[in-house]
């Protein structure tokens, strides 16, 4: 997406309720100035709050982040250490804001390689958080989607329930929100790296060249206004969209 020019605000008839996020570039960022990539990941940490104000002031009711995928843990281990060190130096300075902001904080994930610290520090975020109403924030740490599938499956069988759509989607680590209506990858990559793969079957894609660190409130009404002009129909024709609910369309809400 071009940065010559801000797009006009999108509409809130067709803003996206769900808004997720693979915040990719963080290395590449710090590459190219001569840093460490653990500087791409603190400066990371000061898009993730741009984006989280942009939401609020939006009225995005659900924002959902990439931070730290099953797969990260093959990377050198410096910089392993350096995310996690991050993680609870932003819990323990971002936490209280967050709180005093209306933001409901969740950490989709698996906890069993974490540390005691991290998953402290983890339950005591969503603790401290879980009155709040303003903006669901779930930052996936140690996600990936096919963890996810998985462990519904096995949460089904051993509560004894039959495998469906249904029940797997209740079983989903994001079971507390709807499905992402738009998911924003940055970094110029075209793929959604086993990101919330079951849901987001029927979610928008918008990619963008602009690493993580540089992405403001600009780069997300980019996003939205191209969210707006998509015709989402969910396996239908468009004359079946307008037959099922003509004024949903003409205010421009071609919704599956």
């Amino acid at each position: 997406m071009s940065n010559s020019a801000a797009p006009p605000s999108p509409s809130p008839s067709v803003q996206p309720g769900h808004v997720a996020i693979v915040m990719d570039g963080n290395g590449r960022w710090a590459q190219k100035r001569w840093l460490p990539r653990v500087a791409g990941h603190k400066q990371g940490v000061e898009a993730l709050r741009r984006v989280v104000k942009a939401c609020i002031e939006r009225g995005v009711p659900v924002l959902s982040v990439f931070a730290f995928s099953s797969e990260n843990w093959n990377r050198p281990v410096e910089e392993v250490s350096g995310l996690m060190d991050l993680l609870v130096m932003a819990l323990s300075r971002e936490v209280p804001s967050l709180r005093d902001n209306g933001v409901q904080l969740h950490f989709p994930g698996d906890r069993s390689g974490l540390s005691v610290r991290v998953v402290q520090g983890l339950e005591a975020a969503e603790r401290d958080t879980a009155h709040n109403r303003t903006l669901v924030l779930n930052v996936c740490f140690n996600y990936g989607g096919r963890w996810d599938v998985t462990q519904a499956a096995r949460r089904l069988v051993q509560q004894g329930r039959d495998i469906t759509e249904a029940n797997l989607s209740s079983a989903m680590a994001l079971a507390h929100v709807a499905d992402p209506d738009l998911l924003i990858r940055t970094g110029g990559e075209l793929r959604i790296s086993n990101f919330l793969l079951w849901q987001s079957a029927y979610t928008e894609l918008v990619f963008t060249e602009c690493l993580w660190p540089d992405f403001d409130a600009a780069e997300l009404d980019r996003a939205l206004a191209e969210f707006a002009n998509r015709e989402r129909r969910f396996g239908q024709t468009a004359e079946q969209r307008v037959e099922e609910n003509p004024l949903m369309v003409a205010a421009g809400q071609q919704h599956a």
